[in-house]
Formats: structure tokens, sequence, C-alpha cells
């Protein structure tokens, strides 16, 4: 229930902060469009909760614009990832992606606002001091940027229809999806401050969750709910897609998802031993291991 009520308030702020144009177009609309499209909200969520954790009071206040931030890069890279010259999906979580409803340079223009305002909402936060503001700013770029997620992005583009390594396979998965999983803990951990040893621990529980989330992801493609995932299963199979599961088989895949569980759950055991209350996060871990969609 506390969850809810943090996605409630998350999904609020998110459209108070893009109000209609002053210009007189329809490009905040569009742009808003994408953001109600939906989805479970996973790392604002992740990044209030981990603040949550750490904070002494147990507040999350300070890093409600961040994690809006967070979720604004997110929804432009789906934005951009749906379009013709990318993905070319016509349906995102059951609605008509944005090209189709808004036309695709107006997508492109939407997404492009989105990363921009993501900056602009860190940059202006009155609620975190300078030094924090310039910290989460060159995180977030490099988490999204050519190392981070587009990076990732671009390596799973010229591997489409290829025979990848293992090694290969999770250098795109640590970039194009952990890397904004990394930031929502990494950055919860850069507002509250901590020392560097919570801090490594932190990283390390990051990598294994965003292992976990796309593990979880790839072996859904073969035996989860089509309906649910709002997407046809086996879609990766047909594409000729590199996962997991056809490099290492079924069997394998599901050992390699216990593993990182394990070691996520040993990583918030240290954290706890630190009389940090992880009750959480551990149920976030389950979340992105028995989760369905």
């Amino acid at each position: 229930m506390k969850m809810n009520k943090m996605i409630e308030l998350i999904n609020q702020q998110l459209l108070e902060t893009i109000p209609d144009s002053a210009l007189g177009t329809n490009l905040e609309e569009s742009m808003r469009y994408s953001l109600e499209a939906g989805g479970k909200r996973i790392r604002p969520v992740l990044l209030l909760e981990t603040l949550k954790m750490l904070s002494k009071n147990h507040t999350y206040t300070k890093g409600i614009r961040t994690a809006l931030a967070l979720e604004m890069v997110h929804t432009y890279s789906l934005i951009h990832d749906d379009l013709p010259a990318m993905d070319d999906d016509d349906y995102r979580r059951g609605k008509l992606t944005n090209h189709k409803v808004y036309g695709e340079w107006k997508a492109l223009l939407a997404g492009d606002a989105l990363l921009t305002k993501a900056f602009n909402l860190i940059s202006t936060d009155n609620a975190i001091d300078a030094e924090t503001k310039v910290a989460l700013t060159s995180q977030l770029s490099d988490a999204s940027g050519h190392l981070g997620m587009i990076g990732g992005q671009t390596l799973d583009m010229e591997s489409e229809n290829k025979k990848i390594s293992l090694e290969t396979l999770q250098q795109i998965h640590r970039e194009k999806t952990g890397a904004l999983l990394s930031f929502a803990i990494n950055a919860a951990a850069t507002i509250a401050k901590v020392d560097t040893e919570v801090s490594e621990i932190l990283d390390k529980y990051s990598e294994h969750l965003g292992l976990i989330f796309q593990i979880k992801d790839d072996l859904l493609d073969v035996y989860g709910d089509a309906e649910k995932l709002g997407k046809p299963v086996g879609s990766d199979e047909k594409n000729h897609k590199s996962t997991y599961v056809t490099l290492l088989g079924l069997e394998k895949t599901e050992q390699r998802l216990q593993y990182h569980v394990e070691q996520a759950n040993q990583c918030l055991k240290q954290l706890s031993d630190k009389q940090y209350d992880t009750t959480e996060l551990e149920s976030l871990t389950q979340l992105f291991y028995k989760r369905d969609h």
C-alpha cells in the first residue's frame, strides 16, 4: 500500500511538471501521453525506497525531482525505441505508441524534450545542495549517454541477426537496461551522502538487480503471458535475437537468475547488518524475480 501511494505521487507530479505549452503547440500533450502510458514506475520507486532506507528520518522528499527526472529519461528512451527506425512498434502497454498518435517528427521531439526536462528538474531542485546537483547531473548523463543506455542500445541494434557471445549480451544489458536501474540506487546514495563502504554495497546490489530484471525478461519471452506482457511470447526467437535463453538454455538461465537473486539478497544482508531497514528493497528484489510482465 505504501508503494502504491508513492506511485500515485510520482504519477501526479510527472504530469504537473509539464503544463500546456505557452507556444500553442501540442508537444507537451505528446510528452504527457507517453508519461501516462502506464508502467510500474520501477526506477523512481527504487530510487525513493533506497533513499528512504538510507535517510536518518526515513523520508524520501529530497529525491522526488531526481526520481521524476529518471522516469522522464526512461520514457524518452521508450518513445525513441518504438520508432520505425528502431523497433518499429505500434503498441506499448496496450496503447498506440507515440509516433502512431502524433507522428514521427513530434515523437522524436517529445523524447528530446523529456530528456532535456529531466536535467532541468535536477538543476532547479531547491531540496538539494549545488554539489549534489552537479553529482546527480554527471551520474545521470553517464547512465543515459553513449557509455550507458544509449551505448547499450547501439550495441543491441548492431547485434541484431548476429550470434553474439554471452559477454557481449551481458554488456548490452548492463548498459541498456542496468545503467538506469543502477542510477536509481546510486543517486539515492549520493543524495543521502552515505560513506564509501555503503555506496559500494549498493552499487553491487544494483548490478545484480539489473541482471535479475533482464534475465527475467528473457524468460518471460519464453513462458510469459502475452496479454500481460503486451507483446507476443517468443518474439525474441522469431526475430533471431540473442538472449540468455538462446545462449544458455532454459535450465541454466533459471540457475543464473537464482544466483543473482541470492547475490542481491546477500548485499541487502550486509546493509541490514549495518542497521539499515532493507524490508522494502527485499520486496522489490522479489518483485523483479517473481514478476509476470
